[in-house]
């Protein structure tokens, strides 16, 4: 008997927020000097930055006359809280839309469609998805192409598969053949539909297809879905040799080492630019060598050439300083160039090679589980590779941001920003592993502000100092995230656990941690990576980083953020 194929890819609810009726409206609004906080909160929303248009929108949908505009703003507050996770929000906000409002003919219904799909509702979301199918007149394919996707995702989860074929049929019909990635999940949809009857003469044709496509193809996740897919086909069929090849395949495009390529990439840049450096201090070396045997040559020219001599070997004199100035600044940049590129090489050799191990390790119980059909070992052997991956790969980005950071190539825009909304985005990240790890999580947000910081450098710092906070917690315990304003030009967050705490000889040295730089920074002392890029990160955004800590009862780490100009 078959085993349900695992779809991640078709598990990917779609969904379209732009509409050309709607933004021709606005624009014409915003021609014709409409309030320019309209016209702002609806170009966060084409720009689909939502924690800004949830925002704005809210503060101006109660001083709004006219139903039309209203209507627009409701369905924008609707999309935005869909995209925020506040579904019953966004449900209030897209029912408040006015029935007989022609721009929303077709958005309203599917925009009701998508919600109650994200939210399980699969039969309300049908009714929906039958509404606007009856009264559809759009010419918009994309538009259509989202609609059928869902469409076919509901009735494949209430196991309607005639439905559900119907559906993704039709999306496959009007498919542009150029866009790969949709022929890729199409092919996966209905080949998912046909699995889940046990047609695998029908299914499995259509599943290596989408492999074959996919290995072509640049998405890594869709390669990675295909190899799964073609793995768990296998193992149904009891060909666990090849389910393995593809599992591994999987867990190749899984473990996201490609990031290692980046970091090499990198260093031979810094390489490279270390050459071309010494080449540089050689061939001013030369010149030097040349000037002075053109002074050597001028004393031959005797007493009539002195006044001249002297004043030429003052120029020279003066401009070869000015270069043994340059180069001896060239070398110290260089000096501090190699040893940060020493000590990244020193992190990716030394915490690489045992979760390396780990994972190969896991890999080989994995195949001997598998040979003797041990599945509570493949899962235990499956559940310590991926915890060993997630961690490999943190430390990979904590090394990918400081070399972006380092060589400036890190985006780095530091605008206006709600505070709050930033901290609930990570928050959301972390809710699985928090879980995972019986640790109790609560906020408390005293009052929200407008910090001028750059988000996603910000969102770099939450996220180390909570995964310092689980990993240093010893067990079960709390984390406590608060939100508050020091005072008139600083906002602050701070993360406090109840782990094993930090010794004060080390809480020291962190918190003296200013001007961070690698050739400040002595690793065998308890100072890693991750603490590194974080006060670099902070300072860049001109806040301030602390640490306080009692070994036994816990952490506190503060950020403060100056306070945006209003």
């Amino acid at each position: 008997m078959n085993t349900k194929v695992l779809l991640s890819q078709t598990d990917n609810i779609k969904t379209k927020t732009t509409n050309m009726l709607l933004n021709e409206y606005m624009e014409k609004k915003c021609e014709v000097n409409f309030d320019s906080r309209y016209c702002k909160s609806f170009n966060f929303y084409k720009n689909q930055e939502f924690d800004s248009c949830y925002v704005y929108s809210n503060s101006i949908l109660n001083s709004l006359k006219s139903t039309k505009d209203k209507d627009v703003f409701n369905y924008i507050l609707g999309v935005s809280a869909l995209n925020k996770g506040l579904y019953k929000k966004a449900l209030v906000f897209v029912k408040s839309i006015s029935k007989d409002n022609p721009l929303f003919k077709d958005l309203k219904p599917l925009k009701l469609a998508e919600i109650n799909l994200v939210t399980k509702s699969y039969k309300r979301s049908i009714e929906h998805y039958k509404q606007w199918e009856k009264n559809n007149s759009s010419t918009d394919i994309d538009l259509k192409i989202v609609a059928y996707h869902n469409f076919g995702l509901n009735y494949l989860h209430i196991k309607d598969y005639d439905n559900a074929k119907i559906f993704f049929s039709k999306k496959e019909e009007i498919l542009n053949r150029k866009d790969t990635a949709e022929v890729i999940s199409s092919k996966m949809e209905l080949a998912n539909a046909y699995y889940e009857q046990y047609l695998d003469n029908e299914a499995i044709p259509l599943f290596e297809e989408a492999y074959n496509l996919a290995k072509k193809f640049s998405n890594i996740k869709l390669k990675q879905n295909s190899a799964q897919n073609m793995a768990v086909i296998e193992r149904n069929r009891k060909n666990y040799k090849e389910s393995v090849i593809y599992y591994q395949e999987f867990i190749k495009w899984k473990d996201s080492l490609w990031n290692r390529d980046r970091i090499i990439e990198l260093a031979d840049r810094d390489k490279k630019l270390t050459v071309a450096q010494k080449d540089k201090e050689i061939a001013v070396q030369d010149e030097k060598l040349k000037r002075k045997e053109v002074v050597q040559r001028g004393l031959l020219f005797g007493a009539s050439g002195l006044l001249l001599f002297i004043g030429a070997l003052g120029f020279f004199y003066s401009k070869l300083r000015k270069q043994n100035t340059l180069i001896t600044q060239q070398k110290e940049d260089l000096a501090i160039a190699n040893k940060t590129k020493n000590y990244l090489f020193s992190v990716v050799s030394h915490d690489l090679r045992s979760p390396m191990n780990t994972i190969k390790y896991q890999h080989e119980q994995l195949k001997k589980h598998i040979e003797t059909n041990n599945l509570e070992g493949i899962k235990e052997a499956n559940n310590t590779a991926i915890t060993v991956t997630e961690s490999t790969s943190h430390l990979l980005n904590n090394v990918l941001h400081w070399s972006l950071e380092q060589s400036n190539q890190m985006v780095f825009a530091q605008k206006a920003y709600p505070l709050k909304p930033i901290v609930e985005h990570v928050l959301y990240d972390y809710e699985n592993l928090i879980e995972a790890n019986a640790i109790e999580i609560s906020t408390n947000y005293i009052q929200n502000s407008i910090v001028n910081a750059d988000r996603e450098s910000i969102k770099i710092v939450l996220r180390n100092i909570l995964d310092n906070a689980v990993k240093y917690m010893n067990g079960e315990g709390k984390i406590t995230v608060e939100i508050g304003v020091d005072n008139e030009n600083y906002s602050y967050v701070s993360i406090q656990d109840t782990g094993i705490g930090i010794p004060k000889d080390r809480l020291e040295k962190i918190n003296a941690l200013k001007g961070v730089s690698i050739d400040k920074i002595d690793r065998s002392e308890g100072v890693g990576l991750g603490l590194i890029l974080c006060q670099t990160l902070v300072k860049k955004n001109k806040g301030i980083l602390s640490f306080d800590s009692e070994v036994g009862k816990g952490t506190k780490v503060t950020i403060q953020l100056p306070i945006a100009d209003e």
